[in-house]
């Protein structure tokens, strides 16, 4: 059964494509240091609940669009092992500095498979 991060983070529509561009750095980082499969998604149906939903979650401001993203592992120990890494690497050091969305809004988490087909 796999392992995935997964994320949810608000990005400034104008910071799209600088995200894009960061994505694909990161997600060759990642590829290379051995995640399975490493996935960028932008919202695309995404209402805004009365209670919950991903732009109440993560504080959606006006100009704004919801990502999410995800990153498979074989394990949570491959994935230790990956994300020990991918923090190493100059890459993505360099790139910590210069966010184009606002890093304190995103939600992050590890999630165990239960149910693959």
């Amino acid at each position: 059964m796999s392992y995935v991060d997964g994320f949810l983070l608000a990005v400034p529509e104008k910071n799209i494509d600088a995200y894009k561009k960061l994505a694909r750095k990161a997600g060759k980082v990642w590829i290379e240091h051995g995640a399975l499969q490493y996935v960028e998604c932008l919202a695309d149906d995404v209402a805004e609940g009365k209670l919950t939903s991903f732009p109440r979650a993560v504080k959606l401001k006006q100009g704004e669009v919801v990502l999410f993203s995800y990153i498979v592992y074989k394990s949570r120990a491959h994935r230790d092992a990956v994300l020990k890494k991918v923090m190493a690497d100059p890459t993505i050091k360099a790139a910590m500095d210069d966010m184009p969305f606002d890093t304190k809004r995103m939600i992050w988490g590890g999630f165990k498979g239960i149910v693959e087909m």
